[in-house]
């Protein structure tokens, strides 16, 4: 559905969550001397104005990264997040949010790539000026992402993050995850998969994280934040998480000292809470 523009949620608490993790998988990835792509199948603008436009009509941001931004007790972690919103904000106000493709971008080295795609024609266009400047590193292409990574698994360095984070507007989007891992999986079995969804009361949204556990990998990841209770009426999204296939083996350990701190700042009631769950086999 192209009439989702991610503008209105920009910095909210599962942008929070989400683009934690991104940057944690990016710099491990970076750890090693040979280069690698990050693949973002639902790319968005790439940058929000959070004092103007959509983001003012819900300020979803204020439960989100503005909960986090005069904090000075961060976790490290957290602390490298903040630190990347902070420098799209020189004066040190909260006026600009970054999304997925901006970040990643900072986390790269000379020798890794960014590829970027982007369906909603708005967003692509505003995608494509974003970064005009990042030609020889970043391409982006108008388009499905689902239907590109048939095309670019395996990727020639033969590693890569693929980032999927749909809107999960259509019900479609939730088969179409699964079939896109599954794709992935057998075309690039290596490869590191994050996928976002959100805590929805619809059941397509509460049934996605066990269909992904029994995908064909040995080893996944799977941490999500409840901010509030679901409400009454069964609308709206009460949480966020990440599904991470072939996660680092250290990434478990960074999230158990950060989640208990992200459920503090960011819980809104009794009903927050968190889960933080593994198979290695």
């Amino acid at each position: 559905m192209l009439s989702y523009r991610h503008a209105f949620h920009a910095g909210n608490h599962a942008d929070v969550l989400k683009h934690l993790l991104l940057i944690q998988l990016s710099r491990y990835l970076g750890q090693k001397d040979k280069p690698f792509w990050i693949i973002d199948t639902h790319a968005g603008a790439g940058l929000y104005a959070l004092d103007s436009g959509y983001a003012t009509q819900l300020k979803e941001f204020e439960s989100g990264i503005g909960k986090l931004w005069e904090r000075t007790d961060l976790p490290p972690a957290l602390a490298e997040y903040v630190a990347l919103v902070r420098a799209v904000n020189p004066d040190g106000m909260l006026r600009f949010y970054p999304g997925s493709p901006w970040l990643a971008l900072q986390t790269l080295r000379s020798q890794d790539r960014l590829r970027l795609f982007e369906l909603h024609s708005s967003d692509s266009r505003i995608l494509q000026e974003n970064f005009k400047d990042h030609t020889k590193r970043v391409t982006i292409t108008s388009a499905n992402g689902f239907d590109a990574l048939k095309a670019l698994l395996p990727p020639p360095p033969r590693r890569a993050l693929v980032l999927i984070d749909p809107s999960y507007e259509t019900r479609d989007d939730y088969p179409n995850v699964i079939s896109a891992l599954k794709d992935g999986l057998a075309r690039f079995p290596t490869g590191t998969y994050a996928v976002w969804y959100p805590q929805l009361s619809r059941p397509e949204a509460r049934q996605l994280p066990e269909k992904l556990k029994h995908l064909p990998v040995k080893n996944w990841l799977h941490v999500a934040l409840t901010v509030h209770t679901p409400s009454s009426d069964g609308i709206g999204m009460h949480g966020s998480g990440m599904f991470i296939l072939n996660p680092p083996w250290t990434l478990h350990k960074t999230l158990a000292n950060i989640m208990p701190y992200l459920l503090q700042a960011l819980g809104q009631d009794a009903g927050a809470s968190f889960i933080l769950e593994q198979e290695v086999l």
